[in-house]
């Protein structure tokens, strides 16, 4: 297997303020408002980040307003920029040292959340990865079987053609430090769904420390993501950032890692 073209880790990218800020951004697209109005309440008040932002996407009739009067910034877009759009541009604009980011539909409950963030900001990490599919986590709704059979089968593939080994690549829930957010930033070029796939990829090849945080998850049926379109995102992308992160000859190893048992299997 040709070996992945790492650049060495950047020192200052895993370190953190004695007492670090966290700024937290929830993405945003045609939300259910109460329920995200009780999310942002329960983060406020449990959590109490430096910063908070929504960042909400081509919003209908009423939205921006009703979210007006929760404790986040809201950003608004009268386009539809993708969720990683969203984050990216949220995340710029948060200036904390710790950035997170959560779904808007409460599908990772608040103090899940803030067990992921506390892997980064005692220094476990420069990127924690919330994972519904690790076995230590407890799905107390499970997902239809159409939606799992896919989540399985990505996580299984992506094992097997990325340099970061994740039980859940595509988890709602992360956390990174502000220097491993610049150090990894330029590389990101998604802007819907597959965002997630680049962060990781990017961040094992620059060498940061990623860690896999098992949570409590709930599954919301009646999320905005079409499956089939989505796989085939997911699946581009997967291929593409294989080729990224390890140069050309990478696409050819990586055919041949598909047909090869794990050692974790």
């Amino acid at each position: 297997m040709i070996p992945p073209r790492r650049r060495p880790p950047d020192p200052q990218a895993g370190r953190v303020a004695e007492s670090p800020t966290v700024g937290v951004v929830v993405p945003a697209y045609r939300p259910d408002v109460d329920v995200l109005t009780g999310y942002l309440d329960r983060l406020s008040e449990t959590l109490d980040p430096a910063a908070l932002r929504v960042e909400l996407d081509a919003p209908t009739d009423g939205t921006r307003e009703r979210l007006a009067a929760t404790p986040a910034t809201v950003a608004v877009s009268t386009t539809r920029r993708g969720k990683g759009g969203a984050i990216t541009e949220g995340f710029d604009a948060l200036g904390t040292d710790v950035l997170a980011f959560a779904d808007a539909d409460g599908a990772t409950p608040v103090p899940e959340l803030c067990r992921v963030v506390e892997t980064v900001t005692d220094g476990r990490a420069d990127l924690a990865v919330g994972s519904r599919r690790h076995p230590d986590a407890t799905v107390e709704t499970d997902q239809s079987p159409g939606r799992s059979v896919m989540g399985d089968g990505f996580a299984w593939l992506a094992r097997r053609m990325l340099d970061v080994s994740l039980y859940d690549y595509q988890c709602g829930a992360k956390a990174l430090t502000a220097g491993a957010w610049q150090q990894v930033r330029e590389q990101l070029t998604e802007r819907g769904f597959a965002w997630d796939i680049e962060l990781v990829a990017f961040a094992g090849a620059a060498g940061l420390r990623v860690r896999e945080v098992p949570i409590t998850w709930h599954d919301h049926p009646e999320s905005t993501v079409p499956p089939v379109r989505t796989a085939a995102e997911l699946g581009s992308t997967l291929v593409r950032t294989r080729y990224r992160t390890r140069g050309n000859g990478g696409l050819l190893s990586a055919g041949i890692a598909t047909l090869r048992p794990s050692k974790n299997e």
